[in-house]
Order: structure tokens, then C-alpha cells, then sequence
């Protein structure tokens, strides 16, 4: 069964724009989504809808079979979904330390260092590291919670391309290790290769590609005539 199910979702910035389109999608425990598609077609409202930080203008949003909109937005966000923004959205006085401790009651240091950072770095303001730590701190966050389902966007849009492979594996071990629901938009065809299932987001519909493969030049001439 599904953890996640989309219906007929719909919906227009400002109640004129149609941004999404009728999409229906359905996505599982034990494996990652990734959601391509260009700058502006409406990825991250998507995923903001998947995570009840918005409701959907038609259509319903099911989690465990279950209407989030009856259920509550407050009551998914707290106990079905953890987050990981573009912009952090970490509080910014306390350490990447406290952060996690936030939302786990698994020591933080463990999950710290496996991203990347040192004990001297957790210990320290999150104002004071930069923006591509501040971004391993967001992932810790989110893979040190207990919630089933992951929202993810642009994970590794502001790391390096040696951290940026090892967010991955981390992302496809929560799902096939820790039998987690992840769910990435992004725009990089390496993250995307590494995916169980892809979308593309195009004119408001919500198309399933085959496995992303090849060069990346390769990618890119086909991301080109796909557009």
C-alpha cells in the first residue's frame, strides 16, 4: 500500500495561474522519488503540498489512506513528514547540535559526523558555518527524525560534488534501509539516476520517466528536448 497517494491534485498561485494539473501519483515506503523538472513549473509547491504546508486547490492528498485535510495539516506535519528546505530554515541560535536534538531523541553528533562535520562544528552557532554546512545540518535534521516520509528540496544544490554523492547514498539509505518514503525535487540528473522512480513535472502534469541514464552531457540534450 501506498503511504503517500495523490488525487486529481490541482492548484493556481493567486486563483488564476494553474500550476498543477488533475496530478495523481502514488509513492511507497523502502524507496526515493525524485521530481525533475525546469526552475518555476511548480516542484516545490508540489512538495510543499505533499507535506501539508499547503492545501491543494482540488483534488485530495492522502497519507496512509487517509484525507490529510481531515486529518489535519498541523497533525501531518508534525508526525508524518520531516522537511529538508533549500533555505534551512534551521533556528539559527542554537548549534546544528540542538537542531537535531529537536527532532530526535538520538544523540546528534553520530548523524552530524556522517554528513561531514566535526564535533567543534555541531558545538558551534549555525549562523557561523557556511551555507554548505548550514545545508548538512537541514539533512541531519531530517534523517534524524522519526517520521516515515522525507521532503526534500534540492538536497544537494549547495554542496560539493564529492558531499553532494554522499547526501545521496545517505537519501537512498533512508529509504532502503530504513524503510523511509523520500522524496526529492531537483535538478540534478546524477541525484535523479540514483532514484527508484522519477517524475518530470511539465505543464502541470506529473509525467513517470524511465530510469535517468547516461552521460551528463547525454542528460542534458535529452532534458533539453523534453522541455
Amino acid at each position: 500500500m501506498s503511504i503517500m497517494e495523490l488525487k486529481q491534485v490541482g492548484y493556481s498561485y493567486d486563483n488564476k495561474r494553474k500550476v498543477l494539473r488533475g496530478i495523481n501519483a502514488e509513492m511507497k515506503q523502502g524507496k526515493l522519488y525524485a521530481i525533475l523538472g525546469p526552475s518555476g513549473c511548480g516542484k516545490t509547491t508540489l512538495l510543499s503540498l505533499i507535506g501539508g504546508l499547503d492545501s491543494p486547490g482540488s483534488g485530495q492528498i492522502l497519507f496512509d489512506g487517509k484525507d490529510i485535510a481531515k486529518t489535519g495539516l498541523g497533525d501531518h506535519r508534525k508526525n508524518h513528514v520531516a522537511f529538508i528546505f533549500q533555505a534551512y530554515n534551521l533556528i539559527d541560535y542554537l548549534t546544528p547540535a540542538e537542531n537535531v536534538s529537536l527532532t530526535s531523541k538520538l544523540p546528534p553528533l553520530p548523524i552530524l559526523e556522517r554528513l561531514g562535520l566535526t564535533k567543534e562544528e555541531a558545538k558551534r552557532n549555525v549562523l557561523k558555518l557556511s551555507g554548505g554546512q548550514q545545508q548538512r545540518v537541514a539533512i541531519a535534521r531530517a534523517l534524524a527524525s522519526e517520521a516515515p516520509v522525507i521532503l526534500a528540496d534540492e538536497p544537494t544544490g549547495n554542496l560539493d560534488e564529492d558531499t553532494a554523492r554522499d547526501i545521496t547514498e545517505i537519501l537512498k539509505e533512508s529509504a532502503h534501509q530504513m524503510n523511509k518514503c523520500v522524496v526529492v525535487v531537483t535538478h540534478s540528473n546524477e541525484l535523479a539516476r540514483e532514484a527508484d522512480v522519477v517524475f518530470r513535472l511539465k505543464r502541470g502534469e506529473l509525467q513517470t520517466l524511465e530510469k535517468v541514464t547516461g552521460t551528463k552531457n547525454d542528460n542534458r540534450r535529452n532534458g533539453r528536448r523534453g522541455r
